[in-house]
């Protein structure tokens, strides 16, 4: 993996290929229960079940949606025995995460208390 001083620079052009490649890697953040799943991760290497627990979804249906998040490359995966431990992909996904929520936040301020 590059280290940010080897990363190109993100104000270059934004091909045709890159731009399909990027809004493939989004769709991955498309659900509400993906965004719990990483949010959840942002805590260290979970179980499917932990992570069930943690977002209220069953573990099938967390197996299901981290299987989504393992294609797109948002997190990774480590197997010991039966168990499968997940982690975020790499370092810039707690990076993208705060940038998501600050974005939402920014543009949903909070209504004033009453």
């Amino acid at each position: 993996m590059p280290l940010p001083s080897e990363h190109l620079p993100a104000e270059r052009p934004l091909d045709h290929d890159e731009a399909e490649a990027l809004a493939e890697s989004m769709r991955a953040f498309a659900t509400g229960s993906r965004l719990r799943l990483l949010w959840a991760l942002l805590d260290g290497e979970l179980t499917v079940e932990q992570l069930a627990e943690r977002t209220g979804l069953s573990p099938s249906a967390a197996s299901h949606q981290l299987r989504v998040l393992r294609q797109g490359r948002l997190v990774s995966v480590r197997r010991s025995g039966r168990h499968a431990h997940y982690r975020l992909h790499d370092p810039h996904m707690v990076d993208l995460l705060a940038a998501l929520r600050h974005h939402h936040e920014h543009v949903n301020p909070p209504a004033p208390a009453a």
